[in-house]
Parts: C-alpha cells; sequence; structure tokens
C-alpha cells in the first residue's frame, strides 16, 4: 500500500467514527510506526482536512457549535478546577494559548468535554512531570471554548468569574 492509499484509508477511518482513533491503533491497522501516522496526519491537515487531537486519539472536527475566546489567569494547582469549572456549564475546552515573548503564540489543542478528560489530562501531567503553557506567562492564558447557546456561555464567564479565573480589567 502506498503513503497516499494509506491517508485515503485514514481519511475514510476518520471521517465515519464515531470515536477518535489513537495515532498507534491506526499504526497496527496499517502495520507502520507510530511516528508515520504522525506525519499522514500532518498531511492530510495539509490538504485541508480538519482534523483535532484529542486526549483520546484523532477525529475529524465539526465545526458547528460557536466559539468564544477567554483570557483567564491563575496558578498551576488551580488548572483542574478552572476546567471543571467550563465543563461543568457545558462548554468544552478546545485548547490553551499563550502569548510568549520569545516564539509569540504558543496553542495547544485540548479538546477536553468531560471530567474524565480532565482526569486523564491531569494525570498525564503529573506523569510526565509537564508543565502548563501558562507558567511561562505568569498565569495568563487563552482558551477557545465551544458552547451551545448564550445562556450556557454567560454561565461559563461567571463561574470563571466567581473563582477569579476570568481575566478582566
Amino acid at each position: 500500500m502506498t503513503g497516499s492509499e494509506r491517508r485515503d484509508q485514514i481519511r475514510a477511518l476518520l471521517s465515519t467514527a464515531k470515536d477518535a482513533i489513537s495515532a498507534t491503533t491506526l499504526a497496527k491497522k496499517f502495520t507502520v510506526s507510530r511516528q508515520t501516522i504522525v506525519g499522514d496526519i500532518s498531511l492530510l491537515r495539509a490538504n485541508g482536512l480538519s482534523i483535532i487531537s484529542t486526549l483520546h486519539g484523532y477525529e475529524v472536527e465539526q465545526g458547528n457549535q460557536p466559539t468564544v475566546i477567554v483570557v483567564c489567569r491563575h496558578f498551576p494547582n488551580e488548572a483542574e478546577d478552572e476546567m471543571k469549572r467550563i465543563i461543568q456549564a457545558g462548554g468544552v475546552i478546545k485548547d490553551v494559548e499563550i502569548e510568549h515573548p520569545l516564539y509569540g503564540r504558543l496553542r495547544g489543542e485540548l479538546e477536553i468535554r468531560t471530567v474524565g478528560d480532565i482526569n486523564l489530562f491531569m494525570g498525564r501531567l503529573k506523569k510526565q512531570q509537564g508543565h502548563l503553557l501558562s507558567e511561562l506567562t505568569d498565569g495568563i492564558h487563552t482558551h477557545t471554548i465551544s458552547y451551545q447557546n448564550s445562556e450556557q456561555l454567560q454561565e461559563i464567564r461567571q463561574a470563571l468569574r466567581d473563582a477569579g479565573y476570568l481575566y478582566e480589567n
């Protein structure tokens, strides 16, 4: 099978999948390395397929919900609470972004939809002894959040405001 044929099959799988598919699962299916799949995903994205990375694998982005960018500021030990407030108010945390003084914008895809996703993210952060992007900017960062309606958006903003996480001047 050629790389082009494999990418066509990956496109078809992702386009019809109900759940995210991990790079490891795709690598096993096509008997190639995980890194080959990561490269295939990059090529598919470069050719216009809107693939997002979630904590559970890759999926084709469904762009039917409105989004908003909110600016937040908190200490690293408050990240889990911040995310839970957004999720419990019905939002989906699409990403995190900072403005780094040297590199400019740095963005990490999150696609956090459930408390289980938060637990998985926090577990990986701890296991890998990682650091949050916001640690590079004194806690200031943005999240792109998808929501269903204006009432839900107001609830998300209020939950962040109540905790002192919403950065407002």
